[in-house]
């Protein structure tokens, strides 16, 4: 931990840091004090900064933990050492056969464009206040705000960092905080204000008190950037039930017409006997 110009920036580098926030944490905030107790202690986790790093956080959006780790796996083998210059020159039917959908292809690209050309230092953006660090990663092609939380919190071990849109986190704080509802993004970035400047740390509290509590892992979504899904399944089933019975209804009509018929020459039948 230690300043950055006139502001305090913390940052969580070892575990000892991390501790040392929470404490912070949990004075600034009691109501805190039952989720830390029942989370126990917990890891300070962190990953590789930089270009790869934010690559790896773009490869597991939207993606269980186990497919993003499989594709980030196979993009980082693919380029060895693994630059910018490098995946930018890259055909886009390479990085589809990898993997990347179209739209991950187009960020990692555009990432790199910005790293190359000096419009961002990655590893710099720590160093700030999270919010204007936050900014400035969300002004990148591809990179929303839970990605840009996840890479200055992991990443960066900026302290202040906080994924509101992490699903994990909210349901965790929900529990927590005895709320009647799980808050949106948007709540929860509120309720945070009271943990600033040991968000990140308030994230990481979370994360291992979810675990505790629902006994399983979070998934880990970036909500701003989610696409609605489509009702598309309800639709087939009502299809295929369709096309199950439509032997039968067709039987049912063609009898019906058979019967009209039947009944138009019985009486055509009996017109002709009244004549005679």
């Amino acid at each position: 931990m230690y300043y950055v110009g006139s502001n305090m920036t913390h940052f969580l580098h070892t575990q000892s840091d991390l501790e040392a926030g929470l404490a912070e944490l949990l004075r600034i905030d009691p109501r805190l004090v039952p989720a830390a107790e029942k989370a126990g202690t917990f890891a300070l986790r962190r990953r590789e900064g930089g270009y790869p790093g934010l690559c790896a956080i773009v490869c597991g959006q939207q993606l269980s933990t186990a497919s993003a780790a499989a594709i980030r796996d196979r993009l980082f083998k693919a380029f060895e050492p693994f630059h910018h210059d490098a995946v930018r020159a890259a055909r886009s039917d390479k990085l589809k056969r990898l993997g990347l959908s179209n739209a991950k292809i187009k960020a990692v690209k555009e990432i790199g464009k910005a790293v190359s050309t000096g419009a961002i230092d990655l590893n710099a953006v720590g160093e700030m206040d999270a919010d204007a660090a936050h900014a400035l990663l969300t002004a990148l092609h591809g990179v929303g705000p839970w990605t840009a939380d996840i890479y200055l919190l992991f990443c960066l071990g900026h302290a202040d960092a906080f994924p509101a849109g992490d699903l994990a986190v909210q349901e965790a704080a929900r529990i927590a905080l005895d709320l009647r509802k799980r808050p949106d993004p948007k709540a929860l970035t509120k309720i945070a204000e009271a943990w600033r400047p040991w968000r990140g740390v308030a994230a990481h509290l979370m994360w291992a008190y979810y675990h505790v509590v629902k006994r399983r892992e979070g998934i880990s979504l970036e909500t701003a950037d989610k696409k609605p899904i489509k009702k598309t399944k309800k639709r087939t089933a009502k299809a295929v039930d369709a096309k199950k019975h439509w032997p039968q209804i067709k039987k049912t009509k063609i009898s019906a017409k058979k019967k009209t018929e039947t009944a138009k020459r019985a009486k055509k039948a009996k017109g002709v006997k009244r004549a005679t």
